[in-house]
This record gives structure tokens, sequence and C-alpha cells, in this order.
């Protein structure tokens, strides 16, 4: 099994809409999993069937049994988040602001206070035209998202785990989230863009992905935008011994196939024909792993 991360240092980049077009584009059986669960998006281009949801259950939090609380407020004083707050006669526990840090169940002196595992967010499961799709949403507020992104891929792994190839549509930034998409791939897709930001943030992204022995391809999107700084780019990308998988010029054709829910590829023009190159470089260099 080969799996393959799509991954930017910064969002807008261009990520999704290009791990879209490569998943109808690379040849052999895949399993695609959307691992931005902050904002999975992917489903929106690949007009995704017969989903199927379950619950996921991260961060624990503090609840109250309210039979036992005596309403003395000391979890109150405690709570350093400002989670708890009275109702009535005694105390209950605000969801959204409990971090579970736990400290309310040592400070109650009438054990009154539990901690409980609680969903916070959900897995997706849908079938696709490229193949299945496996992506998450959390509960707004909630946190875990890089033991999300472990779930996806981990039951992902269970329901498919004969597949030829795992593309997975990382999460931008190099937090948590990206972390738990790379551990463990062969490869990972870095996509750019000409600008002083990305420029920075790709090679943070360089840095992080060498650490967990990743080999690197690079994309640069809009690259006729700012063709110094993609020059820039290139010799970073060369400094690193990271191939240019190919460059991908500004196109409105891509605005219109966002707006219309469908990869790009399905139409015609110099992204598109950019593209087409980049998956059959790509597919190459996967052959080779």
């Amino acid at each position: 099994m080969i799996q393959v991360a799509v991954v930017s240092g910064k969002g807008g980049t261009g990520k999704t809409v290009l791990t879209a077009s490569l998943a109808g584009l690379l040849p052999g059986d895949k399993v695609l999993i959307d691992a931005d669960v902050d904002a999975a998006n992917l489903s929106l281009l690949l007009n995704p069937s017969a989903p199927v949801s379950q619950e996921f259950r991260g961060m624990e939090g503090a609840v109250i049994a309210a039979d036992r609380c005596t309403g003395c407020g000391i979890c109150k004083e405690a709570c350093v988040f400002d989670a708890i707050r009275e109702a009535g006669d005694v105390y209950e526990v605000v969801p959204y602001r409990c971090e579970g840090c736990g400290t309310c169940t040592i400070v109650c002196p009438e054990d009154a206070v539990n901690m409980n595992s609680r969903v916070t967010g959900m897995i997706h499961h849908a079938t696709t035209s490229a193949g299945p799709l496996f992506y998450g949403s959390l509960v707004p507020g909630a946190g875990n998202s890089g033991l999300l992104v472990h779930k996806l891929r981990q039951e992902a792994g269970l329901r498919y785990p004969g597949v030829s190839l795992v593309l997975i549509d990382g999460p931008p930034g190099i937090g948590c989230p990206l972390i738990s998409a790379i551990t463990g791939i062969q490869s990972a897709v870095l996509v750019t863009e000409p600008s002083k930001s990305a420029h920075s943030d790709l090679i943070r992204l360089i840095t992080l992905c060498r650490s967990f022995n990743v080999r690197m391809f690079l994309v640069i999107n809009r690259s006729d935008v700012n063709p110094d700084i993609t020059n820039d780019i290139i010799h970073v990308a060369a400094e690193n011994n990271i191939l240019v998988l190919g460059s991908i010029p500004y196109d409105r054709t891509v605005l219109n196939a966002t707006r219309q829910g469908v990869p790009v590829t399905l139409m015609t023009g110099p992204a598109s024909e950019a593209i087409f190159q980049i998956a059959q470089n790509l597919s190459e260099e996967i052959m080779k792993l």
C-alpha cells in the first residue's frame, strides 16, 4: 500500500483542487481521505453518495452529578477556563468551555465531578467515482483534530487493507493534524504558490516532512502570478533535492469548476492540462516507491 498526502504550509494554495483531480487521474484502486477535519471540503468536488456516519469521541469533559453537588462553588473557583456555572442550587459544566484538565475532579470535596468521553465530531464514509472517501467533521470549538485524522486513517486501513493507493488531502499548516496525516506515509506532494507567506510556510513544511522521512514532491499553483517568487521556490526545491512535478498557471476555469462542484480536469483549460501532466509525473514516481 502506497500512501501519498497532498499538503500545504498554508490554506488557499489549491491543495484540495489538486487532490480531487489526482483522485480521478491516478491509476489503480485507491482510498481517499480528507484530513482537513476542521474544514473538510474534498467531498464538495467528488460528489459522494451513500454516506455512512459514526460518532467520534475525542477529549474527555467534566460532568457534575447534580444529586451529589452541594453547591459549595469550589470547582467554579478552581476552573481557569470559566467552564462551570451556577444552575440553581448546584453547579454545571459548560461543555464547549471545558478543556478536560480535570482540576474540578480533584478539588471537589463531594467527589461529584467525573470525566466522561464526549462526542466531538463525526467520521463519514462515502462512495465516489474515484474510490471510497473518508472525511471527518468536528463539533465547532472541539479539539483533538489530530486524533480525528488518526481515526480516519485507521478506519480506512481497517476497511480497505489491500488497496493499492491511499490519497490524503492534508490539512493546511504544520500542526498536529498534519503530523497525524503524514506519519508513516511514503511521500507528500507539497502545494505552494508564489507569495511571500507561502514561500515562508513552504520552508517550514519541508523541515517537518523531512523529520518524518517523507519523500517530497512540489507543485506550484498560480505559478505565473509572481514569476520572481516562483523562481525562488524552484531554487528552494533544488536546494532540498525536491522534484518539481509541475506548475499550474492561473486559470479562471478552476473557479468555474469549483463553483460547479467538479474537479477542474473535467474541463478544458491551461490548469487542467498542467494537472494532467502532474498526475502522469506523480504516477511514474509512485511506481518507483
